[in-house]
């Protein structure tokens, strides 16, 4: 017979234990019949410290009956996983009945081994022009998006999801999208969205509300990673995984480790986040031996706006670069506001240009760039001469940035634009400036396409 020696927070310690494993399930019976889950968090001589799933409120140390079930957190697949929305934990809420799964799949699946791994270099079309010509997204690639209270990364991330396909690839193309901590307005939103558009039926969705367990967001982003690795490791699709709010999973770790009376690292987050968040991210990528793929978008929204924070700065570590939405682009009523300049995908080159989407896609990104960058330095100048002591050629880089924030980054959210779309408005508006500002475009590349934007 087990015995509870505590309750802490959403932690059980349980004594008389023997033969117990780490991450072993355990089932938890209430005197009034109720049955809440857990998992063994960590194990010691003939104790167990178990995390409880559904929380600790209305638990006592006397009448409850714990069963340890010998077997980690599992998620039944099958193709009908598409289509279908579930909780945090893989149970089903969208009032269909249990899928009849092909088989079970421990959620805490292992990270790809970088010997195995093949290398990201298909272009994935997301609509987006300011994503898909300047921080191009890449089949197997880990692409974060940096945002903050208040700036529509539901919005956009619902966006990607409804456009993205993998250009040039005819295999199927399926998308996970993993919800933590967020309010039931966001959740109807997404909902409603995917329905309404019918990318739903494509799509599986795994939902946990801010009024749900927190524990329960600790499991939310593997069972969806367990889900999009049988999409494409099984079933040979490419997979995007969409996971928001990783802010709202990092406060639900730190709240367990508290709990357990760990040593803090900076700001209260545990020492071990930057290994938990790999964990995580580190599941995404292409195999060698395997035609399907799973790329990766997380969505973190940046405490006070920090870049610096733990959470956004662990990530940008593990990532292969980061979507930044900026306050003041928002502010002039411009969606979605990406700002370009601190924007980065470091894999954008080894899917643009010849044979993936344009051959004049480096150069037109490269000077796309450019230009803006001096166009704003341009703006801020005139705050402090004046714009009457601008040269011709500085007042063109500020009405080229003007143009390039309207235009190019401003879209609409139900706006799909192809990359040559997005190429041949990149021309347009580099027509502003002179040809001998045009500096990182070779004389045959502006011959074939600047006459034709």
């Amino acid at each position: 017979m087990y015995e509870i020696k505590e309750i802490s927070g959403p932690l059980v310690l349980v004594g008389g234990c023997s033969g117990v494993g780490f991450d072993e399930l355990v089932l938890i019976e209430l005197k009034n019949q109720e049955k809440r889950n857990g998992r063994v968090l960590e194990v010691h001589n003939d104790l167990a410290l178990v995390q409880v799933f559904e929380g600790t409120q209305g638990l006592d140390t006397k009448s409850l009956k714990i069963t340890f079930r010998g077997k980690g957190l599992e998620l039944g697949v099958s193709p009908d996983l598409l289509g279908r929305i579930f909780s945090g934990l893989g149970k089903p809420i969208d009032n269909a009945p249990e899928i009849i799964p092909e088989k079970k799949a421990d959620i805490n699946g292992a990270t790809i081994n970088p010997y195995a791994r093949n290398y990201p270099n298909d272009f994935i079309q997301t609509g987006i022009s300011t994503i898909d010509g300047l921080i191009t997204l890449t089949r197997g690639q880990k692409l974060p998006i940096f945002s903050a209270s208040g700036l529509p990364h539901s919005r956009i991330a619902a966006q990607i999801a409804r456009q993205a396909h993998v250009k040039n690839k005819s295999d199927s193309f399926a998308v996970v999208f993993g919800a933590m901590g967020i309010t039931f307005e966001e959740a109807d939103f997404f909902i409603t969205n995917f329905k309404k558009t019918g990318a739903i039926e494509n799509t599986t969705m795994f939902i946990n509300l801010a009024s749900d367990p927190a524990i329960e967001r600790i499991a939310t982003p593997r069972v969806a990673l367990t889900c999009a690795e049988y999409l494409a490791f099984d079933l040979n699709m490419h997979v995007l995984v969409i996971l928001t709010d990783m802010t709202n999973y990092c406060e639900s770790l730190r709240e367990v480790s508290a709990a357990r009376f760990e040593v803090p690292g900076r700001r209260g987050y545990p020492g071990y986040l930057y290994t938990d968040l790999a964990t995580i991210y580190e599941r995404a990528g292409r195999l060698k031996d395997k035609e399907g793929s799973i790329t990766l978008i997380p969505v973190l929204t940046m405490p006070g706006d920090d870049k610096t924070h733990p959470i956004p700065d662990l990530t940008g570590y593990i990532t292969e670069g980061q979507i930044i939405l900026d306050r003041s682009l928002e502010r002039k009523g411009i969606y979605p506001p990406i700002d370009p300049l601190p924007s980065l995908s470091r894999l954008r080159d080894k899917a643009i240009g010849i044979g993936k989407t344009r051959e004049d896609h480096p150069s037109v990104a490269n000077q796309l760039f450019a230009a803006y960058a001096k166009g704003r330095e341009v703006r801020e100048l005139v705050v402090v001469i004046g714009e009457g002591a601008l040269s011709e050629t500085d007042k063109k880089y500020m009405e080229f940035a003007e143009q390039f924030e309207m235009r190019f980054i401003e879209q609409g959210e139900e706006e799909n634009r192809s990359i040559v779309d997005t190429l041949n408005l990149g021309w347009e508006l580099l027509s502003i400036l002179p040809r001998t500002e045009l500096k990182r475009i070779k004389d045959e590349i502006f011959q074939k396409y600047a006459k034709k934007s």
